[in-house]
C-alpha cells in the first residue's frame, strides 16, 4: 500500500528493472518454465495412451528435448504418448523452434500491446540481432514464413500419406511438417511400422525425402537469410552473412553425403542393401539431417565407427544462426576457418567478399567454439563413469543433445536417470547458446575503461 497515495501498488512481473533481469536471464528462465510447464502436461495421466502417468524426469526429459527442438527420446513418440500428449509436444515444438520472445510477441501483437524498447533488447538478443532496428519487422516475417512454409510442407506431406494412412496421413504430414521446420525430429511412425522406426520405411521414396530434406533446411539456414533470399533472390544482392551461411551449409551437405556413401556403400546394415538411387537418397538425406533434425532413413546405430565419427563432427557446426537449429552454427565454424586461412596467408586482417571480419566476432567464434567443446567433453566424460555403453555411443549421445539434433545410437531409452539429467543440461544449453547460458549465470559486470600495456605470451 502507498502511504502517499493510499493506492495499491500493482506489481508487474514482466519488469525487467524490477526484478534486475539481464536480457540473458530472461530469455534462459523463459526456456525453463516453458520446459517445466511442458514436462508437468507430459507427466499427467491423460497425455500417456496407457493412461498412468509418465515419470517426471522421462516427461521432464521429453519436454526439454521438444522445446529445445532436439528429438532425443527415452519413449516413442507414436506409441505412448496419446493425441494430448502429440499436441502438447507439438505447441512445445512450435514455440522452441520459434523462441520464447517470438512467441510472446505474436501474442503482444495479437491483444495490440506495444512493443517497448526492453521487449525490443529481449528480442534482439534472442534473434542474435546486431541492433534492436527492424528486430519487430523481422519477427513478424519469421511468423509468417513459420506459418508459410509449415503448411506448404504439411498440405504436400499430407497428400502423400493421405492414400496410405487415409485422415491420419493430413495429421501425420501437418504434424511432421512442424516438427521437420523446426529440426525437432520427432515422429509418430512408431505407431505403424515399430518403436522407434522414424523414416526408416521411406528411405527410398523420394518425395518424402526431397520435402523432409526441405522443411530440414529452410529451418537450418536462418531467418534473416530466408528473408535475404525472399527480398534480394540474388546472390551478389546478398548480405556477407547470408552469403557465408549457404556456402557453408551447402558445402557440409555435399561433403557429408559424399562421404556417407563411401563410408557406407557395402555395409549391409545401411546403404548395402539398397539400390543406388536409395543409397544417394539415404546417403544426402543423413547429411542434412545431422545439421540438428534429428530423422533418419537408416538405423544410426548400425553405421560404421568411422561414419558415427563424421555425423558428431556435423552435429557439433548444427545449423545456423537466428534458426531453429542448434551446434556452435555454420557462421562460427566459417569465421574460424576463414581466420585459420588469413593466418596461414599471413594476413593480418580475416577477408572474405571483399569484406573483412571484425577481431570481436573471431574472438566470440573461438569462445563459442571452445566453451561447446570443453561442455561435450565435461559430459561425455560424466556419462562414461555413470553408464555402461561404449564411449563413442556416448559421445554421439552428448553431441547430439548439445547440438540438438535428436540422433542415437539407440542408448537413450537405458540411460540412468542421472544420465538422462546430464542430457537435458545439454539439450537446454545447446539451445540457448552456451555464451548466453554462461552470461545468464554470470553477475552483472561493469564495464572498466582501462586498458593495460601489451604482455607477451610465446604461443605454439
Amino acid at each position: 500500500m502507498d502511504l502517499l497515495t493510499g493506492k495499491q501498488k500493482v506489481v508487474n512481473l514482466m519488469d525487467l528493472s524490477q526484478w534486475r533481469l539481464t536480457p540473458y536471464q530472461v530469455l534462459v528462465l523463459g526456456f525453463a518454465g516453458l520446459i517445466l510447464f511442458g514436462a508437468l502436461l507430459l507427466s499427467l495421466p491423460v497425455a500417456s495412451r496407457s493412461g498412468e502417468g509418465t515419470a517426471f524426469i522421462d516427461a521432464l526429459f521429453t519436454a526439454t528435448s521438444a522445446v529445445c527442438v532436439t528429438g532425443l527420446v527415452v519413449y516413442d513418440t507414436g506409441t505412448h504418448f496419446s493425441y494430448f500428449g502429440q499436441s502438447v509436444i507439438l505447441v512445445l515444438i512450435q514455440a522452441g523452434g520459434l523462441g520464447i520472445m517470438t512467441m510472446s510477441t505474436l501474442f503482444a501483437l495479437l491483444i495490440g500491446k506495444k512493443i517497448r524498447l526492453k521487449e525490443r533488447l529481449l528480442m534482439q538478443e534472442a534473434l542474435n540481432q546486431l541492433s534492436v532496428s527492424g528486430v519487430v519487422r523481422l519477427t513478424i516475417y519469421i511468423i509468417k514464413i513459420t506459418l508459410l512454409i509449415e503448411f506448404v510442407g504439411g498440405t504436400l506431406l499430407a497428400l502423400f500419406w493421405f492414400p496410405e494412412l487415409g485422415w491420419h496421413g493430413v495429421y501425420y504430414g501437418y504434424w511432421h511438417a512442424v516438427s521437420a521446420f523446426c529440426n525437432a525430429g520427432f515422429d509418430l511412425f512408431g505407431k505403424i511400422n515399430g518403436p522407434f522406426s522414424g523414416l526408416i520405411p521411406y528411405v527410398e521414396h523420394i518425395a518424402v525425402n526431397a520435402l523432409v530434406c526441405g522443411l530440414i533446411f529452410l529451418g537450418g539456414i536462418g531467418f534473416p537469410v530466408l528473408h535475404d533470399i525472399w527480398s534480394s533472390r540474388s546472390f551478389e544482392d546478398f548480405s556477407l552473412h547470408s552469403k557465408i551461411v549457404l556456402i557453408a551449409s551447402g558445402s557440409l551437405i555435399a561433403v557429408g553425403a559424399c562421404l556417407i556413401f563411401i563410408f557406407e556403400y557395402a555395409n549391409p546394415n545401411t546403404l548395402g542393401g539398397l539400390s543406388l538411387q536409395g543409397k544417394v537418397l539415404a546417403s544426402l538425406f543423413q547429411s542434412v539431417s545431422p545439421r540438428t533434425a534429428g530423422y533418419n532413413t537408416i538405423d544410426i546405430g548400425k553405421m560404421y565407427d568411422g561414419t558415427l565419427f563424421l555425423l558428431i563432427i556435423l552435429m557439433f557446426i548444427g545449423a545456423s544462426p537466428s534458426s531453429t537449429g542448434g551446434g556452435i552454427k555454420t557462421s562460427t565454424a566459417s569465421v574460424l576457418l576463414i581466420a585459420i586461412i588469413a593466418l596461414i596467408r599471413g594476413k593480418h586482417d580475416a577477408e572474405c567478399y571483399g569484406r573483412r571480419i571484425p577481431k570481436e566476432y573471431i574472438y566470440k567464434a573461438f569462445s563459442i567454439m571452445l566453451i561447446s567443446f570443453m561442455l561435450v567433453v565435461i559430459v561425455t566424460m560424466a556419462l562414461t563413469i555413470t553408464e555402461q555403453v561404449s564411449f563413442l555411443a556416448i559421445l554421439f549421445e552428448v553431441t547430439s543433445a548439445f547440438g540438438t539434433v535428436g540422433l542415437s545410437t539407440g542408448i537413450t531409452q537405458f540411460l540412468s536417470d542421472l544420465g538422462k539429467a546430464w542430457l537435458i543440461f545439454m539439450m537446454f544449453a545447446g539451445r540457448v547458446g552456451p555464451i548466453t547460458l554462461a552470461l545468464a549465470i554470470a553477475m552483472r559486470t561493469r564495464k572498466v575503461h582501462v586498458q593495460y600495456p601489451d604482455g607477451k605470451i610465446i604461443i605454439g
